[in-house]
């Protein structure tokens, strides 16, 4: 994850500080199962190559606990955590058979988890998760095990190809967990390889220690103090990163309390704002908009009339024409929109400049600025569009909705004038897949409620 997170990891972050103290849902059960059994596989067909030796005790159970104290220090990621595992790891796999170091990792970082467990703070499923994530560990064994030759006798480039080893195989398993568990994308999934840098930084420390290791099972507490300090850096990352979620939380929680005024201001405004954030969103998607701009068209979509809350309700509510004079005043409504976003901070500035321009025409003639073509942003051209469709469905004081096939064609008229042509034919396109027989034969369309937008 970046140094500033995208709306992507952010969503997926919020969504993992929620999971971590909540109840496993069947995917995770399933992919962490697969995982584990998997990794069971792995060892059995290592061990049958190159069964293991004789070792001493002592040391491998020293650079296992210290794997455990490492485990405990962890970086959050929007799929989760990653642990400095790497500064223990390396030296448990000098202390014991390299067939054995993927069961002894899953050992430790199971035995992590248990204070979570211990005060309930981890559901008890979750400590079966530990095994399959000990898969990294898996492809150095496999390359020692292959190669029929010990860490400690390995050199330097067996041990680049085990460290490869240990990225790839980790890289593989847990995107296919988390494509699987969670639907991440494989770009989500990529930018998070960061912490392999980590990783093949720490791991020159770790190899130092153990060297050292059977001759000096001790030495292995030196890494203590450089876990400690990684474990400050690791607890202010994650207050970091929850006042972010929560800030992203409050943003979002602004804005429903906004369309709610709206609702409660004007009923029929606010139903049509929530018509139109759901057109408007199956069109982005369509247009392979990013994380971000559909975030802001979700908002500026809910928000679009907001403005109108300082229109007088007597021109609002004017069951016929308006005068001039009340015309200029309803068009105040997306600058009195835009002010009130400008006011609230943060990203809701860029949602209040869609606000402001979802008037404008694809000619040139709409408000407030005359803007035309494609200096109106996308997102507010996408938003007149399903605002104009949703006008001509639904019913409103002096006149009854227009039929599906009078309103297609009154928006195909005014496609490459009032509307863009693009985005025009894409609405078209969701509408008429909204409109596909169901498997039953009835038309899946619903029927509108909401008022034309003035």
């Amino acid at each position: 994850m970046a140094l500033e997170p995208t709306i992507e990891d952010q969503e997926l972050l919020a969504a993992a500080l929620g999971r971590e103290h909540s109840r496993m849902t069947l995917r995770e059960l399933l992919s962490g199962g697969t995982a584990g059994i998997t990794l069971l596989a792995a060892v059995a067909v290592l061990w049958a190559i190159h069964p293991p030796g004789s070792f001493a005790l002592g040391p491998a159970l020293l650079c296992a606990a210290m794997l455990v104290a490492a485990s405990r220090v962890t970086f959050d990621t929007p799929f989760g955590f990653t642990v400095l595992t790497q500064l223990a790891f390396v030296p448990l796999l000098f202390a014991v058979p390299p067939v054995l170091a993927p069961l002894a990792v899953g050992g430790a970082l199971a035995a992590a988890k248990l204070p979570g467990l211990v005060r309930r703070t981890i559901p008890p499923l979750r400590m079966f998760q530990a095994l399959g994530n000990a898969w990294f560990a898996v492809g150095p064994a496999a390359v020692f095990v292959l190669a029929h030759v010990e860490p400690e006798n390995a050199g330097t480039i067996l041990l680049l190809v085990a460290l490869a080893a240990e990225f790839v195989v980790d890289f593989v398993v847990s995107s296919l967990r988390y494509s699987f568990s969670w639907h991440a994308s494989f770009a989500a999934q990529l930018r998070e390889t960061w912490v392999y840098g980590i990783d093949a930084a720490l791991s020159p420390i770790a190899w130092l220690v153990a060297r050292q290791v059977p001759a000096e099972p001790l030495i292995v507490l030196t890494l203590l103090p450089l876990l400690v300090l990684l474990g400050f850096l690791a607890a202010e990352r994650r207050k970091r990163l929850e006042s972010l979620v929560e800030l992203n939380n409050a943003y979002r929680g602004t804005a429903l309390v906004l369309g709610d005024v709206v609702e409660a201001d004007d009923g029929y405004t606010g139903s049509h704002s929530r018509g139109v954030v759901a057109l408007s969103l199956a069109v982005a998607e369509r247009l392979n908009l990013d994380p971000e701009r559909r975030r802001n068209l979700e908002f500026a979509a809910l928000l679009h009339d907001v403005g109108k809350i300082a229109v007088p309700k007597a021109i609002i509510n004017k069951p016929g024409k308006l005068s001039p004079e009340e015309w200029t005043v309803v068009k105040m409504h997306t600058i009195e929109g835009q002010g009130m976003l400008d006011r609230i901070g943060g990203f809701m500035r860029e949602v209040g400049t869609i606000v402001r321009s979802h008037h404008e025409r694809w000619d040139g003639g709409g408000y407030p600025d005359g803007l035309a073509g494609e200096a109106i942003p996308l997102e507010a051209r996408i938003i007149s569009c399903c605002d104009t469709w949703n006008a001509m469905r639904t019913d409103r004081a002096y006149r009854r909705a227009l039929s599906h096939e009078v309103a297609v064609t009154e928006l195909r008229a005014v496609a490459g004038a009032q509307l863009d042509p693009r985005v025009v034919d894409v609405l078209l396109s969701v509408i008429a897949d909204e409109m596909a027989p169901t498997h039953n034969g009835h038309s899946s369309e619903q029927p509108g409620h909401s008022p034309v937008d003035a």
